[in-house]
């Protein structure tokens, strides 16, 4: 079925080199993807194995509801896994699993990984789970939660993964919204001194939820068995040893691989739907062009399959790729040190290392001088990529400095699947800017605009928006909900993707992300960033990381309030800081800040993501009811806020 059509010979040539058939410069390649997207993109699908060709690259005719590779067929899971085992890569290692909260490594080669993956795919065949049925997954970091996802690909059931140990009430909301006829779940998660209980989370969820699952597939870890409800729940070992392997089961390139929940304003989480052609295609022509790295070749996304990154580059992107992919299961600090990161980029051969900002301010926090480093060998590492939030230019250079690699801060969402902005290395390696996500990656568009629709001149804030099309891999829209996605995306900016997001493009069409749209805060009618405030803070020889937010004021409509979290060690006056960094954001923005509240902190308030809560900071701050966010990665963590605002004289009615 999935053999390779008389045009795909360079198709086949690009898989065994790693090389995709376009060149040239950043510039060349940037121009011809918007001047010609259906060319552009048409070439990069040649590194993907189709069974059909398409019928059109971009279709175009239900704008904003825009397709790619309509009429084409293929398998995610085929490009995956199948087609490295068929041509030579069987014996490599497509997964090594590395859990310093368990102390177990474990290599699975390609083969074993077809073998694994086939099985549990009949396992959900024997459940009746076929083509367009939603499989929700419910795992921590293991390598059963990459078998799950591609099983479910294998098959073309639609996966919806939320993030492991996720409240019961949130968990149920998901369930409700997709609709799943099955459930891959893991009895337990493992925190460093702690067993989070998965079983009862989900069994609390289902009866929450109006939806209901038919079949549970519980994969018992040693730690925690999971008690499993007669003929409902079924154990996945048990399953496994009799299962018939399934074949990959051929799907549009239109339809969709996964869904994939998003925190929405109205309280209702937002399903992106991610499409099987596209997405390939992207992801492919990602890992060669941005992060540089050939099949063989070692690759890390620390972060979580709960999380976009974990789906485009803990699986997919490396897979299809034919790279060797680290499932990590551990913490940047405390699992045992912050010297963990560097024993498994030494251990196993990292190239590549993606992780989020605040884990190297985790990491600064507790070894500032970078000591740890120093125990292991780094020499075959070669480039460090930050995404999740915004990079500090403080952290940007501190990382820089201590690793002597280029470091790229690139700029994505759940939303768009991949890079809307980044430093391509695999192309040529730009002059970083500490602070700026660099450059458009192809396919995207990107102005700045004002509330108006006015674009702005080059260094002048506004919202980031991205002309449409947007390139393949981003979202076609929202789960059983298209009018939420125009409502969400499309409305406020008419022919552009709103990101949400506000900041700067520069003489040199850098990029420079501030903060959320909402986090750009109205001093006395001045259009302020709190992200360049941060800046400043973070630039404070004591801080590790920090984070501004706008509060309410009766004169000047809002003014800035900073948190700062001091490294370890530090042993200062905490209102001597504070004075310290309040004078000089004055000295460096000017008084037009009306920067005047800073206080220290033990820690700030974030999602399992790393994302600082920074709108439940404000509720607090201006004494508003807030709910406990479901994503908060602790929840002990706000009454400490609430009480270190009240003693600046903030938060006197939070709760």
């Amino acid at each position: 079925m999935h053999r390779l059509t008389a045009n795909q010979g360079r198709r086949r040539k690009a898989y065994k080199t790693g090389k995709m058939p376009m060149s040239g410069s950043y510039a060349d390649i940037y121009k011809r993807s918007i001047a010609d997207p259906e060319g552009f993109w048409g070439e990069a699908a040649e590194a993907i194995t189709w069974s059909k060709p398409w019928d059109k690259v971009l279709d175009d005719q239900n704008a904003p509801f825009y397709r790619w590779f309509s009429g084409a067929e293929t398998n995610v899971c085929y490009n995956a896994v199948d087609r490295h085992v068929e041509n030579g890569r069987a014996d490599q290692a497509a997964i090594i699993y590395d859990s310093p909260v368990t102390d177990t490594k474990q290599t699975i080669t390609y083969k074993e990984l077809q073998d694994q993956v086939a099985r549990l795919a009949g396992v959900l065949r024997k459940q009746g789970v076929g083509k367009g049925d939603r499989v929700l997954i419910y795992m921590p970091m293991i390598p059963q939660a990459a078998y799950a996802m591609l099983a479910c690909a294998r098959l073309g059931a639609i996966h919806s993964v939320v993030f492991g140990g996720f409240a019961a009430k949130e968990l149920a909301t998901r369930i409700n919204d997709s609709a799943p006829k099955a459930v891959l779940c893991a009895s337990c998660g493992i925190e460093p001194g702690r067993v989070v209980h998965y079983k009862p989370l989900l069994d609390e969820a289902i009866s929450l939820a109006t939806s209901k699952p038919e079949t549970v597939i519980m994969y018992q870890r040693p730690q925690e068995k999971g008690s499993l409800i007669e003929g409902r729940d079924f154990d996945w070992e048990e399953e496994i040893k009799t299962a018939e392997p399934a074949e990959c089961v051929t799907m549009k390139a239109t339809d969709p691989l996964y869904v994939l929940y998003t925190s929405g304003t109205t309280g209702k989480p937002k399903g992106v739907v991610r499409d099987c052609g596209g997405y390939m295609v992207a992801l492919c022509w990602s890992m060669k062009n941005l992060y540089n790295v050939a099949p063989g070749d070692v690759y890390w996304a620390a972060s979580d399959v709960g999380w976009v990154v974990g789906h485009s580059y803990i699986v997919y992107g490396p897979l299809l790729n034919g790279n060797t992919t680290i499932i990590f299961e551990g913490k940047p600090v405390g699992t045992p040190d912050p010297g963990t990161f560097w024993r498994v980029i030494s251990e196993h051969k990292v190239k590549a290392l993606f992780t989020a900002p605040t884990a190297f301010r985790a990491i600064k926090k507790e070894d500032p001088e970078g000591s740890y480093l120093k125990k292991y060998d780094m020499s075959g590492f070669q480039t460090l990529f930050l995404a999740g939030e915004r990079c500090d230019p403080d952290t940007f250079v501190w990382a820089q400095k201590l690793l002597n690699v280029p470091v790229v801060d690139h700029w994505w969402q759940t939303e768009t699947g991949w890079a809307i902005c980044a430093n391509p290395v695999g192309i040529e390696e730009f002059p970083a800017k500490p602070g700026s996500a660099a450059l458009p990656m192809p396919g995207w568009d990107m102005k700045v605009l004002d509330p108006n629709q006015i674009p702005q001149a080059p260094g002048q804030i506004g919202a980031l928006v991205a002309k449409l099309p947007m390139p393949p891999g981003a979202m076609p829209t929202l789960w059983n909900d298209d009018e939420r996605f125009v409502e969400s995306y499309m409305k406020d900016f008419p022919g552009y993707y709103k990101t949400g997001d506000a900041g700067i493009i520069d003489e040199d069409g850098y990029i420079h992300v501030m903060s959320r749209t909402d986090d750009v805060i109205n001093v006395a009618g001045h259009r302020l960033s709190t992200g360049e405030m941060e800046e400043v803070l973070a630039s404070h020889q004591d801080v590790a990381e920090c984070a501004v937010i706008g509060v309410y004021d009766k004169l000047k409509g809002q003014v800035p309030l900073g948190f700062v979290v001091l490294k370890s060690g530090v042993d200062r006056d905490h209102h001597e800081i504070a004075h310290e960094v309040v004078k000089m954001v004055r000295d460096q923005i000017g008084p037009v800040a009306a920067f005047k509240h800073a206080t220290v902190v033990k820690r700030l308030p974030k999602t399992r993501s790393g994302k600082i809560l920074r709108g439940t900071m404000q509720k607090i701050a201006d004494g508003n009811d807030y709910n406990m966010p479901a994503t908060i990665d602790d929840p002990n963590i706000l009454p400490e806020i609430e009480e270190s605002l009240q003693d600046i004289g903030f938060a006197q009615k939070a709760g």
